[in-house]
């Protein structure tokens, strides 16, 4: 009888929705802690939106009700300290006289915190959620305010966050030096596996701050977390990190598209309701391009066909066809491979259509800059075969994560 009741506790516990466990960040042990950490500290606070305790309450509201620090500066990366500016949109910096608080944009005249915006500062604390993909600009401006706090003396916290897709999954080639940019500033794969933090002992670690210095960095940690772990396995909930990643599975179809929608010329949702989720132009045929995708028979995604008028944006008031993205097992998908795979089916289909041809110079360039290298699109456009650039974007993965292992925290 007490074997039986050990086995039915086990299956009910077992039985547990994946949403049910809770997460608590670093925010959240921070305050637990009294904010001890920070005591008798001048601190610079780099948040936005995002940084929020389990009860959405902002670490920015914390940092200003708490007393035994003074909270002196306030610094924001793309979209701004609200979520509320586009994608690529610059914007200033403010003050807030009543409560002494400077507010800086990191994306404005400056990306990088400067010295005198340091001044007087003795620790900077990041908490901002990010995506776990290499082009997502929020971890550029966490390894530039770390590279800032080297430089000028001043201790570097982050407050750890869950990485949307998990920290088993690794896509991608390594950025090239040639390509090195704000939206592939270090050399680590497009999708890298890591939380915020633990990316922040790995810059640190491997010496891939500029000038290959290092600050003085503590990381709080989560509890709860494991690797195995989406985000909604965190029990969190989920606050819309840029205007076009409305929800935590977004991060999947924004790897499996986000590359090709750099040439801007198929639709990928993002001026409709699907950010991410499609692959569509006026001249597509959208029943045949379902064929021919589901052929392809790509472990954990199918394609459904789709007819829709864009919002706004270059399409607007047009007709687009094509493929609706559904990812059914995000384990077994390969995220990266979905957007070359249409390219290949595309041009199969349309070969006077080269997404290459009717892209402008500037948008073949950031194609590259995100992909980190140009060898992709050299490599692909010789034959459209995706089966000629696969080896060229798994060349870096398995010694990237013997690498990444040694600043792994969870």
């Amino acid at each position: 009888m007490k074997l039986n009741c050990l086995l039915l506790l086990f299956f009910l516990i077992a039985a547990v929705p994946a949403e049910a466990q809770k997460v608590l960040t670093g925010i959240d042990l921070l305050e637990r802690d009294n904010f001890a950490l920070l005591s008798g500290r001048r601190i610079g606070l780099i948040t936005n939106h995002t940084g929020v305790n389990s009860r959405l309450e902002t670490t920015l509201d914390l940092f200003k009700g708490a007393k035994n620090f003074r909270l002196t500066a306030v610094f924001s990366p793309e979209h701004g300290l609200k979520g509320n500016f586009g994608s690529g949109q610059l914007y200033g910096d403010s003050q807030d006289s009543a409560a002494g608080i400077k507010y800086y944009s990191l994306y404005g005249k400056t990306q990088k915190p400067t010295p005198q915006m340091l001044e007087g500062l003795d620790l900077l604390v990041y908490d901002i959620q990010d995506i776990g993909v290499r082009s997502y600009t929020y971890i550029s401006t966490m390894g530039l305010a770390m590279e800032a706090a080297a430089e000028n003396n001043v201790e570097f916290v982050v407050l750890d966050r869950p990485n949307p897709l998990g920290g088993l999954r690794i896509e991608g080639n390594i950025v090239e030096d040639n390509f090195i940019s704000f939206v592939g500033r270090y050399k680590i794969p497009y999708v890298y596996g890591l939380t915020c933090g633990e990316l922040a002992r790995l810059l640190n670690g491997e010496r891939m701050l500029n000038g290959e210095v290092k600050c003085k960095l503590t990381v709080v940690k989560m509890e709860g977390w494991n690797r195995f772990m989406k985000f909604r396995d965190t029990g969190l909930i989920w606050v819309p990190t840029s205007p076009n990643v409305p929800e935590p599975e977004t991060p999947f179809y924004l790897v499996g598209t986000g590359i090709l929608g750099e040439l801007a010329v198929v639709g990928i949702g993002i001026t409709y309701t699907l950010p991410f989720e499609t692959f569509a132009a006026e001249w597509i045929n959208a029943d045949t391009l379902s064929r021919h995708m589901n052929n392809l028979r790509l472990p954990g995604v199918q394609f459904r066909p789709i007819t829709y008028m864009p919002l706004y944006g270059q399409w607007e008031d047009k007709t687009l066809n094509g493929v609706q993205i559904h990812i059914t097992d995000f384990d077994k998908v390969n995220l990266m491979l979905i957007q070359f795979y249409f390219i290949q089916v595309e041009y199969s289909l349309y070969p006077d259509r080269n997404p290459f041809d009717f892209a402008t110079t500037a948008r073949i360039n950031m194609f590259d800059k995100v992909c980190g290298t140009d060898q992709i699109r050299l490599k692909l456009i010789q034959r459209f075969k995706v089966s000629d650039i696969e080896g060229y974007l798994n060349k870096d993965i398995e010694k990237f994560r013997e690498i990444s292992i040694k600043y792994y925290l969870y």
